[in-house]
């Protein structure tokens, strides 16, 4: 079975940690052996033969960079201008993987069918993957014609916070509604069909981005706050909420996100047993509020700054994710719901976001 990927940051793996995402992932491990400069040296995930034979034919591929006022003790860029320098750089590497056929952009309804005519089929080896670009944090849009030519680039998905306080929003861990020209950013969004990412929103700004934006959403990377309570997490309130405006929610595998009491830096896999039955968990709790299978996606996040140190288990490689199909079958899910979930609701939603 074919998978569509709704969160990867590829680009931020590329440039930022320096790994070559179109060699074996053994190589790529064994090139950061020796090195401490991050916690996930050698314990990567991704990378893009690793994708084709996991049969990860489509994701949503990021650009970020944060910016961090003074008083901020985030890591980030001092300035805005700083944050869109950087996210072009970010592009420029996509733009490399494209020419070298290594990945293709996906920006309308045609490119997407025509990606998955070739994974819906026996791919090449070599297939390219397709890849929908998404902003995850909007700090680096400096005005609205800055977004207007992100969207001239491929820009189609934009989450407007990461963690703490953004420019346009409040993310992860802050509080409080959109910040000043965060409704001018949703107004900007709606005119050129940008998806709303509300992954990363606080629960003030999410409320209020609810209120204000009309166009499609989507929340690429989240999981339940009823099974690990964070404000991370989306609550069942929030996800009626989401699946009332037609929302796909995309399951993470981020670890701590998963089950409940987990330490970053000290509890591991193996400690603490977190499998991919745990990310069907929190899968299976979005079809269970919804009442069906039609919200639930893949988001995995995989490689978002942690590697196997803070992944389930029985996951070595991005491949792995199609060991989840087993796992849906065990608890019941028809071939049909399956399907949904590892590709076709997110398919489903950007054939009609894109119509």
């Amino acid at each position: 079975m074919w998978i569509f990927d709704a969160h990867l940051d590829l680009s931020m793996n590329a440039m930022e940690w320096n790994r070559d995402l179109t060699r074996p992932i053994e190589e790529v491990r064994a090139r950061e052996r020796g090195l401490e400069d991050k916690k996930d040296r050698g314990k990567g995930t991704v990378t893009l033969p690793e994708m084709r034979r996991g049969r990860v034919g489509i994701c949503v591929a990021t650009q970020i960079a944060r910016f961090v006022a003074p008083d901020n003790s985030l890591p980030g860029w001092f300035s805005a201008q700083q944050a869109w320098s950087q996210t072009q750089g970010q592009l420029a590497w996509y733009r490399a993987m494209e020419e070298s056929g290594q990945m293709i952009q996906i920006r309308d309804r045609a490119g997407l069918e025509t990606q998955i005519g070739v994974w819906e089929a026996e791919p090449p080896v070599e297939a390219p993957v397709g890849y929908i670009l998404s902003l995850e944090g909007a700090d680096s849009i400096l005005t609205p014609r800055h977004l207007e030519r992100a969207w001239e680039q491929g820009l189609r998905a934009v989450g407007p916070a990461h963690y703490g306080p953004g420019r346009y929003a409040m993310g992860t861990d802050a509080t409080g509604g959109l910040r000043p020209g965060g409704r001018e950013l949703l107004k900007e969004m709606g005119r050129l069909g940008i998806i709303l990412d509300v992954t990363h929103l606080c629960d003030d700004s999410l409320a209020e981005a609810l209120e204000w934006y009309e166009g499609p959403l989507w929340a690429s990377h989240s999981n339940c706050r009823a099974l690990v309570p964070h404000n991370r997490q989306f609550s069942d309130k929030q996800l009626r909420l989401l699946i009332q405006r037609g929302a796909v929610l995309g399951g993470v595998l981020d670890a701590w996100m998963l089950i409940p009491g987990w330490v970053r830096g000290t509890t591991t896999p193996e400690s603490s047993g977190v499998a991919l039955r745990h990310v069907v968990d929190h899968i299976d709790h979005v079809c269970q509020v919804a009442g069906n299978a039609d919200h639930s996606g893949i988001g995995s996040d995989l490689d978002g700054a942690f590697g196997r140190e803070q992944s389930p288990g029985d996951l070595d490689t991005i491949a792995d994710l199609n060991k989840m199909v087993e796992l849906f079958l065990e608890r019941g899910y028809s071939r049909m719901d399956i399907d949904k979930i590892m590709h076709g609701n997110f398919v489903r939603f950007l054939r009609h976001s894109w119509s």
